[in-house]
């Protein structure tokens, strides 16, 4: 299935080029080989770096929100991974022990960076109140080590949502604000609805469902894995090359008891885990799409400003609620 979505793209690109070359010089479409050859040889290894979202979060059905953090820092080292980074949403840094385990991520090596305060809809929120979030967040990491000065926009919202005009206008705002706080947008590369299966795994153990953690294990590690080859894929396409990827998922449950698993299903699968300076060093860091589209990501709204769309480029069931679901029920993760 990846492999025909690769082709397609690698065509669809190509017939891009055509349109704009100019006439007089023949252009020809890669064949099956060209693109085996590129996926080869041309766009380099394999990079990913781990991010966490909405740290720290509360208690969980499987964990403590203490216990979490301890089973997270004993995973990430069990498995090796190096820094990963850790973008926190201040407000929880007064429950459930917050301020103590992220100075625990911080004090093990791992970066701090700013996920706001509050966790607020760009699109649905007055943009000074926006800036004030952020500022309210700054102000609250201040004082953490290993500090970072990267900002991710919860929800992938970059403001972008809505009447054209206004959207804009309300983006390029925010984008101005990071700037000129000396801020960089903690993009993402690989997307994942890691919390969608976390939701349905916390349900299950709410209602006294049996669950079989093995099943769990794999579905959650080949989630991880077939985005990043998704991404990698639309990263040849659209940019020639492969990126240091950046892999969006959650300081939850799911992370604690299965992030040993996944690494290494990454690492079979040839990616190399790097370090988030390193993927943040990248230059797509300084290519801020045009498009407003940017829920996917910075790889996702880079192939929408060359002109890509539809299913067969953006769809994968790593980010689909329903495509999830169907995984877990066909391996019978849950049971009555």
């Amino acid at each position: 299935m990846l492999r025909s979505r690769f082709h397609f793209v690698v065509l669809l690109v190509a017939s891009l080029v055509l349109a704009c070359a100019p006439s007089g010089k023949t252009q020809t479409m890669p064949d099956t080989a060209t693109a085996d050859t590129v996926m080869k040889d041309g766009p380099g290894r394999k990079r990913i770096a781990l991010t966490y979202d909405d740290a720290p979060r509360g208690d969980g059905a499987i964990f403590s929100g203490p216990a979490r953090t301890q089973a997270l820092l004993n995973a990430w080292d069990a498995a090796d991974t190096g820094p990963v980074a850790i973008f926190v949403t201040t407000q929880g840094l007064d429950r459930h022990e917050g301020r103590a385990r992220t100075q625990a991520y911080a004090a093990a090596g791992h970066l701090i960076a700013n996920h706001s305060h509050s966790h607020p809809w760009a699109s649905r929120t007055d943009t000074d109140a926006y800036i004030a979030d952020i500022d309210r967040a700054e102000t609250n990491l201040d004082g953490f080590a290993n500090r970072r000065n990267w900002f991710r926009f919860p929800f992938l919202d970059e403001g972008g949502r809505g009447e054209a005009g206004l959207a804009l206008a309300k983006r390029d705002a925010l984008r101005g604000a990071l700037k000129a706080r000396g801020l960089i947008s903690g993009y993402v590369t690989v997307d994942t609805y890691d919390w969608h299966m976390e939701r349905l795994w916390q349900q299950a153990v709410r209602d006294g469902r049996s669950v079989d953690r093995a099943a769990l294990s794999r579905i959650y590690s080949d989630m991880v894995v077939e985005a990043a080859n998704h991404y990698d894929a639309m990263s040849i396409a659209v940019l020639g090359r492969r990126p240091a990827q950046v892999l969006l998922l959650h300081e939850n449950d799911l992370a604690a008891a299965f992030t040993v698993d996944m690494v290494a299903a990454l690492r079979a699968d040839g990616w190399t885990i790097i370090d988030p300076d390193t993927a943040f060093a990248d230059p797509i860091a300084d290519h801020l799409p045009d498009t407003r589209f940017s829920g996917m990501g910075r790889i996702a709204a880079i192939a929408r400003d060359a002109g890509l769309s539809g299913a067969e480029t953006f769809d994968h069931w790593s980010a689909s609620e329903a495509g999830i679901e169907s995984r877990m029920d066909v391996a019978g993760v849950f049971s009555d």
